[in-house]
Order: C-alpha cells, then sequence, then structure tokens
C-alpha cells in the first residue's frame, strides 16, 4: 500500500511540473505581446540600428515641413520643372523611407516578408531614381529647365530602375533570394554576386564622372564644384560597399555593408537636398550667381592653361 501511494504521488507530480513549464511559456508570450513598443524598438536588430535610421530620417521629414511653405512660395516664382519635380520625389522618397526605417521588425516577423520586400522595393526604387536622374542631369552639360531636358532625365532614370526592379524581382521571386533579408547567410553567393554587380556599376558611373570632371572635358559638365563633392561621395560609398560585398564571407564584410546601408539611408537624402536644391530655395537670384562665380573660380574654372 506504501508503494502504491508513493507512485501515485510521483504520478500526480509530473503533470504539475508539467502544467508549471506550460504557465511560464504563457505568462513570457503574454509578456512579449504586452510589449509592442519596446519589441518594434528593440528586437530584429536592436536599439541603436534602429536609433540611427529613425532618428536622421525623422529629422530630415521635420526640416521639409518646417520650411514647405517657404520652399512652396519659392517653386511657384522660379517655375523650374527639374527643380519642382525634383522636390516632390525627395518629398516621396523621405517619407518612403522613414516608413522603411519604422518597420525594420518587419524583415524579421513571420508572415510579413512579402510586405517587407515590397516596401524595400519600393523605397530603394526610389533612391535610385534620384541617383540615375541626378547623373543623367549632370552629363546633359547645363542647368536648363526645359521640359524636354526633364523629359529625357526622367526616361532614362525610369529606364535603369525598370531594369533594375526587373532583375532583383526575378531574383527574389523566381530563384527565392533574399536580397532584402539580413538572415547572416553569408554564403549565398546568388546574392552578394548580384550586390556587388550592383555597386560595381554604380561605382564605375561615379569613376567615369571624376575622371571627367579632372581631364579635359569637364567644361561639358556643370561647373558647380558642389555636383562633383556629391559625385565623390557617392564614389567613395560605392567603392566600399563594393568591397563589403567582396568580403560578404567574414564577419567585417557583413558588418561594413550593414554601415553602410545605415548611412546611405539616413544621410543620403539630405545630402542630395543640399547638393541640388538648398542653394535655390535660400538664396534670391544675385547672391545665387555670385556664389556659383565664387565655386567655379575657386574650382579653377576660370585658369588659364
Amino acid at each position: 500500500m506504501l508503494s502504491i501511494s508513493w507512485s501515485s504521488a510521483l504520478q500526480v507530480s509530473i503533470p504539475s511540473e508539467s502544467n508549471s513549464s506550460t504557465r511560464i511559456a504563457n505568462i513570457s508570450i503574454i509578456n512579449s505581446h504586452d510589449r509592442p513598443f519596446y519589441n518594434w524598438l528593440v528586437k530584429c536588430h536592436g536599439f541603436w540600428h534602429n536609433f540611427a535610421l529613425i532618428v536622421p530620417s525623422a529629422l530630415f521629414i521635420l526640416y521639409l515641413a518646417f520650411h514647405a511653405k517657404q520652399s512652396y512660395k519659392k517653386l511657384w516664382i522660379g517655375r523650374s520643372h527639374i527643380i519642382n519635380s525634383y522636390y516632390m520625389i525627395v518629398w516621396l522618397v523621405s517619407l518612403l523611407n522613414f516608413a522603411w526605417c519604422c518597420l525594420q521588425t518587419w524583415e524579421c516577423t513571420p508572415g510579413k516578408t512579402l510586405a517587407w520586400n515590397l516596401l524595400t522595393f519600393i523605397t530603394t526604387s526610389g533612391f535610385l531614381f534620384l541617383e540615375v536622374s541626378l547623373v543623367a542631369f549632370l552629363l546633359q552639360g547645363n542647368y536648363t529647365t526645359g521640359v524636354e531636358a526633364l523629359s529625357w532625365t526622367f526616361a532614362v532614370s525610369g529606364l535603369v530602375v525598370g531594369l533594375d526592379v526587373l532583375l532583383k524581382g526575378i531574383y527574389i521571386f523566381a530563384f527565392g533570394v533574399p536580397l532584402f533579408i539580413e538572415n547572416d547567410d553569408k554564403t549565398n553567393q546568388m546574392k552578394w554576386g548580384l550586390l556587388m554587380v550592383h555597386k560595381v556599376a554604380l561605382t564605375a558611373v561615379y569613376g567615369f564622372i571624376l575622371f571627367m570632371y579632372h581631364s579635359k572635358w569637364r567644361e561639358r559638365l556643370p561647373a558647380r564644384p558642389a555636383y562633383y563633392k556629391y559625385i565623390t561621395i557617392m564614389f567613395c560609398i560605392n567603392a566600399f560597399a563594393f568591397l563589403a560585398c567582396a568580403l560578404s564571407g567574414s564577419g567585417f564584410g557583413c558588418w561594413l555593408y550593414d554601415t553602410i546601408t545605415i548611412c546611405y539611408h539616413a544621410f543620403y537624402l539630405p545630402l542630395i537636398y543640399g547638393t541640388f536644391l538648398a542653394d535655390f530655395f535660400q538664396e534670391d537670384d544675385l547672391n545665387l550667381e555670385n556664389v556659383y562665380y565664387s565655386e567655379m573660380k575657386d574650382a579653377g574654372f576660370f585658369d588659364i592653361d
């Protein structure tokens, strides 16, 4: 009788321990769902990653909003098709980029893969459109505001972006390559190979423009040193991104690529605004001509060879 009762006691205690572990698991799940803000800010990539993305993008949108009324008046007076179009595109891409920065947890959330891929597709395509259109504008050789120049610039940009979207779409949806998912897969040759081709192409384009600027053909390009400072920065960014892709098999390569991605999404839009739009909004016509003349003189455009 004693052994039977002891055995019964053991049989009772085992389910009790199992129920306890189940309750602990349920409590942890409930706590996880009770802290959505914590999960949004800290989970997936970590606090500092999200902070470095969200804060600069939010500050830039606030800057645009604060100067929106003044900018609208200047746009109405200036009636420049290119400036007006660029200003609207910068606004659109800034909002998309802010949403992308705030929704980083989608990348690590089951069931959000398609939404994350689409959001990243649209956002990165907007960035690429700005990059290509500014390069196309520079290669025209003059600061024109005509509809024909705008149409040519946007046609070239749309063609390049369309090909980029088509290629990436095939990789993601046909071959299942996780281009926009950081899953610590350092050996995915298709993913890093495509990214290397993308970065080396942009590096070559920016390098070619820098070569033209330092050659006898620089007079065919707009005589504004601010544009070429932008080209130099973008050349360095894409060159380092290419290096990071080449070193993707190591931890340093992945860290470098992630760092470049953060810097690009956080600071590219303020960079292009400061390069292409800021002077238009902040200076009157006479002062703007003096600024351009000073920049051209400092860069040696009036030197006699």
